[in-house]
């Protein structure tokens, strides 16, 4: 089996910096350099020379019009630089990135490649990105690890072996994306092994085991969620006996909470953090049913939810709804939120969605729905009904920047740019991946899902 996949970045900020070959000069306009414009970071601007080597200035050690044209680069803002993504689905869990200024139609042949790796590992682990440093996990062997690489060039900085290896049949590796909170870097492997490390170093600073010390119950793919950080609490199902969500102290991975009154396996999906009526509570699918944990570990309300083999997508809140999907012929369900209620709005099929996850923008919802055959689907929020549908590119994951959506498919890689429209499916632009790793068929599938950050995808 090949050991190792790659990971492609294209620049896609476009604006007044063109990635091409350039003259700057230094603030005194007596000093200049020819060179590319790799990317503007926390303050710095990362430029790659004419002989390839990469520099890292200061802004403001530029010339006023160079400082000019790297503002209009990074949307006008105080802040040089486009917002990091530090977790799955981005900092709202919602996978809608704030970029602007991003291209608006590609190349025939994509946008520009930034680099390619093949030092990722093997899985369908996703990617965090905090300042200049990319997260991700991959098997290598028998050991599933967490690494960094740099965002500018692709190189890794560190790796950190979490646990064992988890063999399933639908493709070895795993499929957690790191959470990076207050310099720290928290990841789940597929066998339920919690791990904290430092996100300078990848030093560890606490494990914990979600079957061993908090009763976890394997399921037929292993441990898939995303932790969730919110404030010196980490949020995790473990499932089990013991209580299927549990709160752990961030620095130092002591017990909180587990709430004992569910005690419903482990899935596949990852929490969501809402503010409701006022207070903070959590919310998770899992197989037969929907629920919401106070910050103390309380169950406020539960529905019950017919899921079927696997419920894996992110939850979705808004204005007091509550809305979850789930592939195998499952289908959707919203739900009105109570002060320790929840009313079933509908349930139906028109987002019958495996694990490509849907995204809301102006109270619509978008993502693939399965079916024979399955269409990219455009559902309203409040009432469920469908929109529109197209097969588009076929079954696969989306993201949103910048009024636009990126739609990958997972059998053969296409990326498609595709404009946000109640309208139909409006797709601008497509290129496909390249290098593909050799896991396909039966095997796996492209299940990573795209992420655009700092101007790259």
């Amino acid at each position: 089996m090949k050991t190792t996949v790659t990971i492609l970045f294209s620049l896609c900020l476009t604006l007044a910096v063109q990635a091409e070959i350039r003259t700057w000069k230094d603030a005194s306009g007596v000093h200049e350099i020819r060179a590319e414009l790799v990317g503007v970071q926390a303050g710095n601007v990362t430029l790659k020379r004419e002989d390839g080597k990469l520099i890292t200035l200061p802004v403001t050690s530029l010339s006023k019009a160079d400082q000019a044209l790297l503002e209009g680069a990074s949307g006008g803002g105080s802040a040089a630089g486009p917002g990091d993504w530090p977790q799955w689905r981005g900092p709202n869990r919602d996978d809608i990135s704030k970029e602007t200024g991003l291209l608006k139609k590609w190349p025939s042949n994509g946008p520009k490649r930034a680099w390619v790796s093949d030092e990722a590992g093997l899985g369908y682990s996703g990617f965090s990105v905090v300042g200049g440093k990319l997260y991700t996990m991959g098997l290598f062997d028998a050991e599933e690890k967490v690494l960094c690489l740099d965002t500018a060039t692709g190189k890794k900085a560190w790796e950190t072996t979490v646990g064992a290896i988890y063999k399933n049949a639908w493709g070895n590796g795993p499929r957690a994306t790191p959470t990076v909170a207050n310099g720290l870097v928290y990841a789940i492997g597929g066998n339920g092994d919690l791990i904290c490390v430092n996100a300078a170093d990848g030093k560890q600073v606490w494990t914990v085991s979600l079957t061993k010390d908090l009763g976890g119950e394997l399921q037929q793919w292993g441990f898939t969620e995303s932790p969730l950080v919110d404030g010196d609490l980490v949020i995790v199902t473990p499932g089990g006996s013991k209580g299927a969500i549990a709160a752990l102290n961030a620095k130092t991975g002591e017990l909180i909470w587990q709430t004992k009154e569910v005690k419903e396996p482990a899935q596949y999906s990852s929490i969501i953090p809402i503010d409701h009526g006022g207070k903070r509570q959590y919310v998770q699918l899992l197989m037969k049913s929907i629920l919401g944990v106070s910050k103390e570990g309380k169950v406020l309300w539960k529905s019950d939810f017919p899921g079927a083999v696997a419920v894996i997508p992110t939850p979705i809140y808004n204005d007091g709804q509550i809305y979850v999907a789930a592939g195998y012929n499952v289908g959707c369900k919203a739900v009105k939120l109570g002060s320790s209620s929840a009313e079933e709005v509908y349930s139906n099929k028109n987002m019958i969605n495996h694990h490509g996850g849907v995204i809301l923008i102006d109270g619509l919802l978008y993502g693939f729905c399965e079916g024979r055959p399955g269409n990219w689907t455009c559902q309203d929020f409040k009432t469920g009904e469908a929109v529109w549908q197209d097969p588009g590119i076929g079954k696969g994951a989306v993201t949103c920047a910048d009024g636009m959506l990126y739609c990958q498919a997972e059998t053969d890689g296409t990326i498609a740019l595709v404009e946000v429209s109640k309208k139909g499916w409006k797709m601008v632009s497509s290129f496909k991946l390249e290098a593909q790793s050799s896991q396909r068929a039966r095997d796996g599938r492209i299940w990573t899902h795209p992420v655009i950050s700092n101007g790259k995808l």
